[in-house]
């Protein structure tokens, strides 16, 4: 067993001792093991997998950092969110106005990394939330 803990700015989301986690990092999915090599890497927005005892839980992560010890892993983001918990309906409105927004008038560079993050958030969620179960 290896020790998670997904943190964001609101609160712990997550904190458990789990069988395996894989990351969607910047340099593609990342399976993490006990006693696996310490790294840190960049979480890129997707879906992140936990299993326990057979069990499999998916979450919609976005942007933020890893870090992973042989006992720990330790996830910073500004999103995490359990399929469970997503609001399907909401994440399309989101992805619908930040497309449109992106269309629209020129932007600033921080407007445009601003609408582009939240776009990336919310195809985050449609994705776990539309994934089938096989």
């Amino acid at each position: 067993m290896v020790r998670l803990e997904i943190v964001t700015p609101e609160a712990k989301t997550f904190s458990d001792n789990v069988d395996s986690v894989v990351i969607p990092g910047v340099e593609g999915e990342l399976g993490v093991l006990p006693m696996h090599a310490p790294m840190m890497t960049l979480l890129e927005p997707g879906e992140l997998r936990v299993m326990k005892n057979g069990e499999e839980t998916r979450l919609a992560v976005g942007e933020g950092f890893v870090e992973i010890t042989q006992e720990k892993i330790a996830v910073l983001t500004d999103m995490a969110v359990k399929e469970s918990d997503i609001d399907e309906a909401a994440a399309d409105e989101a992805i619908r106005r930040a497309e449109e927004a992106m269309r629209g008038e020129r932007m600033s560079d921080e407007e445009q990394a601003t609408t582009k993050a939240a776009l990336m958030r919310s195809l985050a969620l449609i994705k776990v939330k539309r994934r089938r179960h096989v």
